[in-house]
């Protein structure tokens, strides 16, 4: 018993008056602690982690504008009479697991073919019911519509996949009122990345000379100038 009273408990038991003002919530104590250390930059596409010093690319103007048709005379008459086959190569371009046919045969039905019945519709004016025509200008203003947001989602992973803006505007506005012009772009655009990757040189580097020992095998054999300056590595620069 005289143990205990000598050695007396620390701790001091708090009267009524002495509890603390602000009430602690359960689990207020355990709240995660956010070290900066531990936070990695992830790809938004594969998740891997990139280094510190990553920075997403800016995003590059057009090679060629909207209105610059002229300057590739093959993707402009192709495009003004068979704007089906120029999209389906546009469409087979940026994503690489797809055909040219299917979005070839899409392009030609929707937008070919309403167009078609269109120029129909108004050739037979007075001859169809104005009711029905009305409903038939309204089905084909809603069907463009829809043909322009597929194709620009088309030119939207042209543009995420070579870093471009969106010029003049958003890729589907731009394909809703000039569809035919950003065909030819898109054409034009991939047709120029295609053949910068192809005349970027290469190194070519030939291996260092074999050195000869002599018949003793602990000397290096001399060699003269002139067979050194013909022995020499060379590096060649080459365009494929």
């Amino acid at each position: 018993m005289e143990e205990e009273v000598k050695h007396a408990s620390a701790y001091v038991k708090l009267k009524r008056d002495q509890v603390p003002l602000e009430d602690i919530t359960p689990g207020e104590l355990n709240q995660p602690v956010d070290v900066p250390q531990l936070h990695v930059h992830k790809c938004n596409e594969c998740g891997q982690p990139l280094p510190e010093s990553y920075r997403a690319p800016a995003d590059e103007p057009w090679s060629t504008g909207i209105f610059a048709c002229a300057q590739d005379t093959e993707s402009c008459w192709t495009g003004l009479f068979c704007p089906c086959v120029l999209f389906g190569r546009n469409f087979e371009q940026v994503r690489d697991d797809a055909t040219w046919t299917g979005p070839c045969i899409c392009h030609a039905v929707f937008v070919e073919g309403g167009l078609a019945l269109a120029a129909a519709t108004a050739a037979l004016h007075g001859f169809v019911d104005p009711g029905t025509t009305c409903l038939i200008w309204e089905g084909l203003f809603f069907s463009w519509w829809m043909c322009g947001i597929y194709t620009g989602l088309v030119r939207q992973s042209l543009q995420k996949k070579y870093h471009l803006k969106n010029s003049p505007c958003d890729p589907c506005l731009v394909h809703c009122c000039m569809h035919w012009c950003a065909i030819c772009q898109e054409h034009r655009e991939m047709k120029s990345r295609l053949e910068d990757d192809a005349i970027s040189p290469m190194a070519i580097v030939n291996p260092p000379p074999v050195q000869e020992m002599n018949a003793s095998g602990d000397r290096e054999e001399p060699a003269s100038p002139s067979r050194n300056n013909t022995n020499r590595a060379t590096v060649e620069m080459q365009a494929l």
